[in-house]
């Protein structure tokens, strides 16, 4: 049971640490790739906890609409 356990938070630790560096990227330049318009610093601020947790979803979109240009 404690290998479970172990297993479980190495890859929520993982899948935490993959999520900041996306969602620090995706803040950072890619949210006017995938918006089309200028985002204000607030704006990022706000959007960094929700594309650090949906980092698969941000991935794809922004991959999306960079390969459309």
């Amino acid at each position: 049971m404690d290998a479970v356990a172990t297993a479980l938070a190495i890859g929520s630790a993982c899948y935490v640490a993959v999520g900041l560096v996306a969602g620090l990227a995706f803040v950072a330049a890619g949210v006017t790739a995938v918006q089309g318009a200028p985002v204000t610093i607030g704006a990022r601020i706000l959007l960094l906890p929700a594309a650090a947790a949906l980092w698969p979803l941000v991935l794809v979109r922004w991959f999306r609409a960079r390969h459309k240009r």
